[in-house]
């Protein structure tokens, strides 16, 4: 699946710049849990997660850089919310970065 390659890759690129590492997506999914896990073998911090209700504020520190990728089957809105929650709770500023554009449909 190109979706699955290209999020590893871009985990695999971006982790070393991050301080935690938030995965969203299904806790039976084997591409999120290889994003969380390739973040781990990188010495991050890193949480599989369903969506915003199971972040939890100890995980994060003010001076984070917070890396938020998903699975490939993950809706757009698990992301957003996330990321509303870190600006909403912790004033958070978002830097979009993409390594490559997903623009194969079938």
């Amino acid at each position: 699946c190109y979706a699955t390659q290209n999020r590893q890759e871009a985990v695999g690129l971006l982790a070393p710049e991050a301080d935690l590492v938030l995965v969203l997506g299904s806790q039976n999914s084997s591409n999120s849990q290889r994003l969380r896990e390739l973040a781990h073998l990188q010495g991050k911090r890193a949480h599989l997660v369903d969506g915003v209700l199971d972040l939890k504020q100890e995980w994060f520190s003010p001076s984070d850089t917070v890396l938020i990728t998903a699975g490939a089957s993950a809706p757009e809105s698990l992301v957003q919310g996330c990321v509303e929650y870190l600006k909403e709770t912790f004033g958070a500023t978002v830097e979009n970065r993409v390594i490559r554009e997903e623009d194969r449909s079938f």
